[in-house]
């Protein structure tokens, strides 16, 4: 039931997904980090900007990211102008939409995990003389594993629903930018039910397994910290 097309649509639907938790996780940490503890004036303008794909049609973000790194645009005209291809409809520039519409489900909960370890734990590894950097990945980090475990599997679960954001920007290339999602649409359009369900029954099954092992995980930790 499920075509030759449909499983590269898949591969490129996870691969998409994994790339962008990866940059997602090196991004939003120091991010969150600073909006956890900054006092900064700036910082509910900054939470509000990073918040904003909860509430923006994702459409609506495709469009500028399409104005803008296609030939026309600021980002794809300078590299045009450089001797390189503008990113508009290619796999790169699925990754960027992707980074930028998932990037709140990185940023809070990793922001919520830090907000929670309060300052104590980092003043006592000061007076042990630990370097800010040693503070943080020998004793925020660990203690701030759920954080990042939750901003790793939602942001790789987001990545995998996206419509609105990939059909604007990276249109719909079999084998180059055609998603999951993107390949759904094109058998329901077709009326090719059987294909739909076979592929959304996939994802579904798939999506389900990545939250319970997330609550499964979650709850091990909890229980090892009791």
């Amino acid at each position: 039931m499920i075509s030759d097309q449909d499983w590269v649509a898949l591969g490129i639907t996870l691969r998409l997904a994994l790339i962008t938790m990866l940059i997602l996780l090196v991004l939003a940490t120091p991010l969150a980090w600073w909006l956890a503890h900054t006092r900064s004036r700036f910082k509910t303008a900054i939470e509000a900007v990073v918040a904003l794909p909860l509430v923006l049609p994702p459409t609506v973000l495709g469009f500028y990211l399409l104005i803008a790194l296609g030939p026309q645009g600021f980002v794809g005209g300078s590299l045009e102008a450089l001797g390189a291809t503008h990113l508009a409809f290619t796999f790169t520039g699925l990754v960027i939409g992707s980074v930028l519409y998932s990037m709140p489900f990185a940023v809070q909960p990793l922001q919520d995990a830090f907000t929670s370890l309060g300052r104590r734990s980092m003043e006592v590894a000061a007076t042990l003389r630990a370097s800010p950097l040693d503070r943080f990945f020998t004793v925020a980090a660990p203690l701030a594993r759920r954080g990042f475990l939750t901003a790793a599997v939602l942001s790789f679960a987001h990545t995998l629903g996206e419509f609105g954001v990939i059909l604007m920007i990276g249109g719909n290339i079999p084998g180059q930018t055609q998603v999951a999602s993107i390949a759904i649409y094109d058998h329901v359009e077709a009326m090719d039910y059987g294909s739909a369900h076979a592929l959304s029954a996939l994802l579904l099954v798939f999506s389900f397994l990545i939250l319970f092992a997330v609550y499964f995980m979650n709850r091990r930790f909890h229980v090892v910290r009791l």
